[in-house]
């Protein structure tokens, strides 16, 4: 596939050079048919590159080497706003702006060159290798973003230099339209995410604290029964089964609270909180799990801790759920001013195809909180056997205040 690609990169660039020395070549003539003059017509119209020029949808500029225009086609005209003749002779300066830094390099007692309004430091802009970012300028002065190409040839010792340029407004509007949805998206879940861990915290503290209590007391007045003299054996043994079921109530009680908000991020920290979610799943799966951590290390505020924490949780649950594993190993540690965070284990592995699922909300929701710390991540299964997930999290902004775990 690699070798494929380079084969049709190779053919595309040739192709581009091929047709940018067409191009060079039919200025070239039309400025050497300027300026001899012109033969009788005869009755066979004959190549005419004029013609070609003069009907191609993109814009089209032959440029000299003092950078005036030579030849100008009439989409070239249409996009400036403007008409051919008044776009013959004219700088090109007047309808490009140069990059700063060509004007900064060029000075005030050296020219610059059609090569400088297309400078190789501004990257390939395009569909081609050799589209390059550059602003037009139309007739009254307003600014627009353009694809450009340039080429030259050499002409009775000079040269001349062809460029083409096509208008891309419209591409760019779509694209910051597509940019601030795609930002609007990301505040929209990231406000969800928020709303919901609060949620979650509110309904976990109502449980604990009031249905929790509850419950604690009814025990306590159970026990009391339980010490009556000359109770019925029926009564005992009924007795006996309600301290069982209340036993089994707080229990559950107390795991959904913990599932909704555990108590340990907001009593510990970050790091007692990821103890007690590997102790819980070694013992609920029976699957090793290896934490390597410092306590010093993982001071994070509390948003920043709660979104640590359910990004390990969802990877714990998906490799509980999908990859089959028998071990697995979480490594966090800091580096620099990023908090990196290493999640392996030895089980089935994860395919490409499989984690842009509409199905896979658990990547999902992990991509989205990484992002909205404004992370990086990368799932991938590339160690066989298993699968590596790998998140940078700037660290910035994001210690616990003074007197915080």
């Amino acid at each position: 596939m690699t070798l494929q690609r380079s084969y049709r990169r190779l053919g595309a660039n040739r192709a581009m050079l091929l047709a940018g020395f067409m191009g060079g070549v039919c200025t070239s003539q039309m400025v050497a048919a300027l300026r001899r003059p012109r033969p009788p017509a005869r009755g066979g119209r004959g190549f005419d590159s004029r013609r070609i020029v003069h009907s191609a949808s993109d814009a089209i500029l032959s440029v000299d080497e003092r950078t005036r225009i030579l030849l100008a086609n009439p989409a070239a005209a249409h996009m400036f706003g403007t008409g051919v003749g008044v776009m013959k002779g004219s700088a090109l300066a007047r309808f490009i702006q140069p990059p700063n830094a060509a004007i900064a390099s060029a000075g005030s007692d050296q020219a610059l060159t059609p090569l400088d309004y297309f400078p190789t430091g501004s990257g390939r802009a395009g569909r081609r290798a050799t589209d390059y970012a550059v602003t037009g300028i139309r007739a009254n002065g307003q600014l627009f973003p353009i694809e450009g190409s340039i080429s030259s040839v050499t002409h009775e010792g000079r040269h001349v230099y062809t460029v083409i340029l096509r208008d891309v407004s419209e591409r760019h509007l779509v694209q910051q339209k597509l940019s601030r949805s795609h930002d609007q998206l990301r505040q929209l879940s990231a406000a969800l995410q928020s709303i919901r861990e609060e949620e979650r915290t509110h309904i976990a503290r109502e449980l604990h604290d009031d249905l929790g209590q509850l419950l604690a007391s009814l025990r306590m007045d159970l026990a009391l029964i339980s010490r009556l003299d000359h109770l019925p054996d029926a009564s005992v043994h009924l007795i006996g089964g309600m301290e069982n079921n209340l036993l089994t109530a707080i229990a559950s009680l107390r795991r959904i609270a913990t599932n909704l908000r555990p108590r340990a991020l907001d009593e510990g920290g970050l790091y007692f909180a990821l103890q007690g979610l590997r102790d819980e799943f070694v013992e609920r799966h029976g699957i090793a799990c290896t934490l390597l951590a410092d306590e010093a290390e993982l001071r994070l505020d509390d948003a920043s801790s709660t979104a640590v924490f359910r990004i390990v949780q969802e990877a714990l649950t998906n490799i509980a759920r999908h990859a089959d594993a028998g071990n697995v190993v979480i490594n966090l540690y800091r580096l620099n001013h990023d908090l990196l965070v290493t999640i392996r284990d030895d089980g089935r592995g994860i395919r490409a195809e499989d984690m842009d699922k509409a199905e896979s909300l658990g990547l999902v929701g992990m991509r989205e909180r990484v992002w909205g710390m404004h992370g990086e991540i990368t799932i991938a299964s590339d160690e066989l056997p298993g699968t590596r997930i790998d998140i940078v999290l700037p660290l910035t902004g994001r210690q616990a205040e003074p007197g915080q775990r």
